[in-house]
């Protein structure tokens, strides 16, 4: 095995410098595509296992721990089906409103879709959720 070691990289005009911290600081750290009809992971990236908490409240499970809390991420759920109208918001779990309850630990996020007119939970067909450190 090689080990390539640099400390700028740049494209091949020599621009668009980047350090190996800032490509590290930047990377997409996990992501799922999660079927909340069926509780089944369609694919995946550092991401364990999924818990199906009830109607529109899931679990997402690391494959490896954030050191902290201090991550961000972003997703969208929607149905897919073509048939269904009902928008869908996606956030942290309305079943835990903290970090004592699950919502946003170094291991996991906690997150709720539910219908943008009614705020109740809904499953939804498609859960995409991506985290960035």
């Amino acid at each position: 095995m090689s080990t390539l070691k640099v400390n700028t990289i740049q494209d091949a005009s020599g621009g668009n410098a980047s350090t190996a911290s800032e490509i590290r600081s930047g990377i997409l750290r996990a992501w799922i595509n999660y079927d909340g009809y069926g509780a089944s992971i369609r694919a995946s990236y550092n991401i364990s296992s999924v818990t199906d908490n009830g109607t529109g409240d899931y679990t997402f499970f690391l494959d490896t721990d954030f050191a902290d809390v201090n991550y961000c991420w972003t997703g969208t759920a929607t149905t897919a089906t073509g048939t269904e109208t009902t928008v869908r918001d996606i956030g942290f779990s309305t079943a835990s409103s903290s970090t004592s309850n699950n919502a946003h630990l170094a291991d996991r996020t906690r997150v709720s879709t539910c219908s943008t007119t009614n705020n109740s939970l809904l499953d939804s067909r498609q859960v995409m959720i991506q985290w960035i450190r």
